[in-house]
């Protein structure tokens, strides 16, 4: 049959091509194992590890409850943001406790405790320190620059002792774990909406506990650098 030929001679001969020489169909081996690894992963991970991982992913799930709260004013919404942010807090103490009390210190978990915290506490002071009016009080911007700052010269510092010295020893200070406090007050007492006098007070006891903790750490990155035999003189 002569009206085979050319394009449909050509379709015909593919259709009917070993199938040696198509593409092999994506099959579920890659999945599964993908799958697998996860499981591994997640049940070698310590339970404080695990704690924090939870904590991490609640950041967005408050976020997004605070934001639609400011733009609703749905009391739904503010009532899950104080569940998220209570919870998130709680955890914080949870997976140290288990960290110490059953010995489950690990180089992640020294990562990705500091990260929720940070992640946590610098999403709820920027939310609110936008003018959410007449939903939720405002924190004070100066507060929100002070932190911020801190947390960037920290960052800063690390990077560069890391660099010059190939080591960071990271020594949390009282004074530290003090303003971290009172800013999970501050900002479950913006989301209480309670009076804004305690607002303030809590918010400048955070301001001057986050500059006395940047100090403090300041002077023992210095304190590190200084050791350090890079920063002698070259003879």
């Amino acid at each position: 049959m002569h009206f085979l030929g050319g394009p449909v001679a050509s379709w015909a001969q593919r259709w009917h091509a070993p199938t040696s020489s198509l593409h092999p169909l994506p099959t579920r081996l890659g999945v599964d194992e993908a799958v697998s690894a996860a499981e591994t992963a997640l049940h070698d991970m310590t339970t404080a590890n695990k704690i924090s991982i939870f904590r991490i992913l609640l950041v967005p799930v408050f976020v997004v409850e605070v934001l639609y709260y400011a733009q609703q004013g749905n009391e739904i919404h503010r009532l899950a943001s104080i569940l998220c942010f209570a919870i998130a807090s709680i955890s914080d103490g949870v997976d140290g406790y288990i960290a110490r009390r059953y010995n489950q210190r690990s180089e992640l978990g020294a990562i990705l405790d500091p990260l929720g915290d940070k992640l946590l506490l610098v999403a709820g002071i920027v939310l609110l320190s936008l003018n959410n009016a007449p939903y939720l009080p405002r924190l004070p911007l100066w507060l929100v620059v002070t932190v911020v700052s801190r947390d960037a010269v920290i960052l800063m510092g690390m990077l560069v002792i890391k660099h010059t010295c190939d080591h960071v020893a990271v020594r949390p200070a009282i004074v530290g774990k003090v303003a971290t406090v009172l800013l999970m007050a501050c900002i479950l007492w913006a989301l209480l909406k309670w009076h804004t006098t305690g607002l303030f007070l809590l918010s400048l006891g955070a301001a001057l506990c986050a500059i006395a903790s940047m100090i403090i750490y300041v002077m023992d990155g210095i304190r590190q650098l200084s050791a350090s035999p890079s920063s002698s003189p070259k003879p």
